[in-house]
Formats: structure tokens, sequence, C-alpha cells
């Protein structure tokens, strides 16, 4: 799944297993490599972006939508949903601003098509994905195991491998991590 020619790479797990450990490991390798990664975070849960009694949560809460907070050192813009829906990637994607990202790296939406490696480790006693899911490209996993041959194996405690394998599959650069 592409939106305006920005890759996307998924990463596909359970909860509990390291997606967002793992994540903050890859983020600043592909940024000391000159890639400009960009995430899109799934959560099942509400959450509130401010904090009540700050300006931006009052103008939120009073009806305003989307709000746009700003200074000098960030950007955030909170919409709300008139209801509870379905959120798609897809929607999300195009809602994303893509100027300034070369990739863009998802953590969630399993149950979307999209290019994803999922992230395993069999101590958790978790079931395989991708065996329900044809869209895992990969398995980084903390133990050897045996996959399908259009399945690679990666080694989630080493970062740099990872890296390395979506720099050469998604952006298609020689790598010199």
């Amino acid at each position: 799944m592409h939106n305006k020619e920005t890759p996307v790479i998924g990463f596909a797990a359970y909860s509990g297993t390291g997606k967002t450990t793992l994540l903050t490991q890859i983020i600043p390798l592909l940024k000391r490599a000159g890639i400009r990664p960009g995430v899109i975070k799934h959560s099942h849960h509400n959450f509130e972006i401010d904090k009540p009694g700050k300006d931006s949560y009052r103008l939120r809460t009073a009806g305003a939508t989307p709000v746009m907070l700003v200074s000098a050192y960030r950007r955030a813009i909170v919409t709300e949903f008139e209801t509870s829906i379905e959120l798609s990637l897809a929607d999300q994607l195009q809602a994303f601003d893509h100027a300034d990202v070369d990739i863009i790296l998802v953590e969630g939406f399993k149950s979307e098509r999209f290019p994803k490696i999922e992230v395993h480790r069999p101590s958790l006693k978790k079931p395989l994905i991708y065996p329900q899911d044809p869209s895992v490209i990969a398995l980084a996993s903390d133990a050897l195991m045996d996959l399908p041959e259009q399945i690679d194996l990666l080694d989630i405690n080493n970062p740099t491998q990872i890296v390395q394998y979506i720099i050469e599959r998604f952006l298609q650069l020689e790598t010199g991590c």
C-alpha cells in the first residue's frame, strides 16, 4: 500500500511483543542513514493527546475539529470523529502529511493487507500471524524458525539488520549501516 509514492511497511504482532520497542530502535538508525521516517500507530484505546485545562483541550471539547496546536518545535493536529468509526489504513495514509517523509512505518492495522514485518517471540506462546496473513513478508524473532521461502527471517535483537532489510526492500538503496 503506497500513498503519494511513499513506501509503507507495517509491524504486526500481539500486544506486549515489542513492536514499539523495536520501532524506537529502528527509527534512529533510519535517520542516521538519512531516511526520514513517519509513523502511524493504531490504538485500540481512547486517548487524549492534550490535557484538561489546556487551551487546545478546551477548544476541542468546545466543539472545534480539527484543532492544530503549533509551537516553534512541533505541530499537533487533533481531529474528533463524530462517532466511533472503523479505522482504515488507507484513510489514515490519506490524512498523513507525506511531504517530509521517505517511508511510513505502521504499528498495528494487522488485519489490513499491506507489507508487514511480523514481530514474534515464541516464549510468549502467541500464535503466528503469517499463516493467515499473506501480506507478512518477514518475521522478526528472537529464535530461529523454519519459515516458508517467501518469508524472510530477521533477528529482532539486531535492529541494524532490520533497517538494512527495509532500506534494500522498500527504498532500493545500498546500505552502509
